[in-house]
């Protein structure tokens, strides 16, 4: 169980804002939603990202792999509905 503390949500927020340096390249962005206790990160894609056929890459192989390499609490990075 990972305690949602305001250090771990802003060492998140930290990773999604670099994120969104490259995302916003083609007019998109992802927004924290929520850390689970189980540490499932809930994020939501914004902009053309919400849209995209390779959101689920992006997820994977940029949001989530940016995550978990530097917040060790988040365990799996998922996607709300929009």
């Amino acid at each position: 169980m990972v305690e949602v503390s305001d250090e771990i949500i802003s060492r998140i927020n930290e990773v999604l804002v670099d994120a969104n340096r490259f995302l916003s390249i083609d007019n998109g962005s992802v927004e924290f939603v929520r850390l689970d206790p189980d540490g499932i990160l809930r994020v939501k894609f914004l902009g053309s990202c919400a849209v995209c056929p390779l959101r689920p890459m992006t997820l994977r192989a940029g949001v989530e792999r940016a995550v978990l390499h530097r917040v060790a609490e988040v365990k799996r990075v998922e996607l709300v509905a929009n």
